[in-house]
């Protein structure tokens, strides 16, 4: 569902999506402020990103199934288990629509890829 236009803010691009893609970006977007208040709101790749300390922390964008979730915690084995059926490559994680998103899952890999970013 992503193009190829350049958005300037993660509402210009979440504005792009139909109502119920909307819910689930919005709350997304919601999990990321909160879990790391400190982080700048960014356009990176033409996708949502949050920046901390200058450095990338984390994407996400969705797609016409799901919502894909970059990077993905790097050497963190607690992951492994609860990512096993949503990782679809190097990095990158998806979450379909068809199932509940797993908000918990995420908050908890915003805090790992926060402890990382500070290391």
């Amino acid at each position: 569902m992503t193009n190829k236009t350049q958005f300037k803010t993660i509402d210009e691009y979440i504005g792009t999506f139909p109502k119920t893609f909307k819910a689930y970006l919005k709350r997304y977007e919601r999990q990321y402020k909160k879990t790391a208040p400190e982080a700048v709101e960014t356009i990176g790749y033409g996708i949502p990103s949050f920046n901390l300390n200058g450095r990338n922390l984390v994407y996400f964008a969705a797609w016409k199934y799901h919502i894909s979730l970059y990077p993905i915690p790097s050497g963190d084995e607690a992951f492994q288990k609860e990512l096993s059926q949503s990782v679809s490559g190097k990095g990158t994680t998806r979450f379909p629509f068809d199932k509940p998103i797993p908000y918990d899952l995420v908050i908890k890999i915003v805090k790992f890829l926060m402890k990382e970013n500070l290391e």
